[in-house]
């Protein structure tokens, strides 16, 4: 792992459809741009229902539907959300219903919140989370919805562009993506499925320094017991918090990043309960109380230093969760999209990368969510507490106005 004097954490939502390719905003580029056509909404203003609790719902649901036992697990529920949001901004029908039953939330309520949340979105001199989206059209067989431009253009600020989807397409989205995420994501397409018409990407590029970076002499080796068994040798980070979080199965801390508008907070379950046991057991609103409740104490914590990556198609896991009809080639109704010359649109897969590296000077995270479309023809108390996260536990970064995990993992294995 880098040693850097900040903490880099890139999160990249790539939506992709075999009726729909997203473009890349570069200089360059041999795309028209669409934006001439459509102008974004100058916003709410803040006038809009919060709906943090039912995004940190999903976010737990999200997770147990898709951890293992004794497998690391990271997530990134902001990422799969907004990319879905997007792509369900074409979605009408019974497709449309079972989306929002899932999410809990409607439509627009979700468009209006994620614009706003995703908009105002703290950054400082060490810390930042930039958001960026994009849709790129094949400027041939595909027709778009004007309206399916317009409301990602209000909600997400998207750019649009029209493009022959061809091998300057593929350079010019790899480009963007590159330069989205301050260069941490690179070459993220290899080719252009020739029945995929539109693109939608978001990207996120987040940097954050710890708000008490760990010194030389706060690092030292010690034992972490992997849930199959094993004992392994790592690096831990030793320090003192003062946020002590505890729900009846598990304790842990929230550690704060520069500016405290953003945080890593562990949960490390009782000795008898399995961690996957433990994630089984939760709810967005146990989650929310527990974070919200952080008693004022000193807590004299440890984590271990760790670079995991994880990825997985979670197309199976949201049909469980309720969305259905967006995965069925025959019920699938897609309409607002655009057209394909009769041909249905329905989503194919869903593929979710993600990376996260935890170190003394920070945190360095990013996802990737593609969904493809394809086509058929607290008070205080005294007592101190010690958490030392040396045995599997479950893991999130935060924001710290909403609670709202940007990331959530579980950590079964260092090594």
């Amino acid at each position: 792992m880098k040693k850097r004097n900040f903490l880099k954490r890139v999160l990249l939502t790539l939506i992709i459809s075999s009726t729909v390719l997203s473009a890349v905003g570069c200089g360059g580029m041999s795309s028209e741009d669409l934006m001439k056509d459509v102008t974004p909404s100058s916003g709410n203003n803040g006038d809009f229902d919060n709906k943090s609790a039912e995004t940190v719902d999903f976010a737990i649901r999200l997770m147990q539907n898709t951890v293992e036992d004794g497998k690391n697990t990271l997530l990134s529920p902001l990422s799969v959300l907004t990319a879905m949001a997007m792509t369900f901004n074409g979605a009408e029908g019974n497709t449309l219903a079972q989306f929002e039953e899932t999410v809990g939330v409607k439509r627009d309520e979700l468009n209006g919140f994620l614009s706003e949340y995703l908009k105002n979105l703290p950054e400082g001199e060490k810390y930042k989370l930039n958001v960026a989206n994009s849709i790129w059209v094949r400027d041939d067989g595909f027709t778009v919805n004007g309206d399916f431009l317009q409301k990602n253009a209000d909600s997400y600020r998207a750019d649009f562009y029209k493009t022959p989807f061809d091998n300057s397409t593929l350079k010019d989205i790899n480009n963007w993506v590159e330069s989205e995420t301050d260069g941490m994501i690179k070459n993220v397409l290899d080719n252009i499925p020739s029945a995929a018409v539109m693109y939608l990407i978001n990207a996120l590029a987040f940097e954050a320094e710890w708000n008490e970076v760990y010194k030389k002499t706060d690092v030292s080796e010690g034992i972490f017991h992997a849930a199959e068994g094993e004992k392994q040798l790592v690096d831990f980070m030793y320090g003192t918090e003062n946020k002590y979080l505890f729900d009846g199965d598990a304790e842990g801390f929230i550690k704060y990043y520069s500016g405290k508008k953003y945080a890593f907070a562990a949960l490390l379950p009782r000795e008898d309960m399995p961690l996957s046991e433990y994630v089984a057991s939760l709810s967005g609103e146990k989650l929310l109380n527990t974070l919200s409740d952080a008693v004022n104490v000193a807590v004299y914590s440890a984590i271990p230093k760790f670079e995991t990556e994880y990825d997985c198609d979670m197309s199976g896991i949201l049909a469980d969760m309720g969305i259905k009809d967006a995965f069925d080639g025959f019920a699938a109704d897609f309409s607002g999209l655009g057209t394909a010359g009769g041909d249905n649109l329905f989503i194919n897969r869903v593929i979710h990368k993600t990376f996260i590296s935890v170190a003394e000077k920070g945190t360095k995270a990013g996802a990737v969510t593609m969904v493809e479309v394809n086509t058929t023809g607290a008070d205080s108390i005294g007592d101190e507490k010690h958490v030392v996260l040396d045995r599997p536990f479950l893991y999130m970064i935060i924001d710290c106005e909403n609670n709202i995990p940007i990331f959530i993992g579980t950590m079964n294995s260092v090594k």
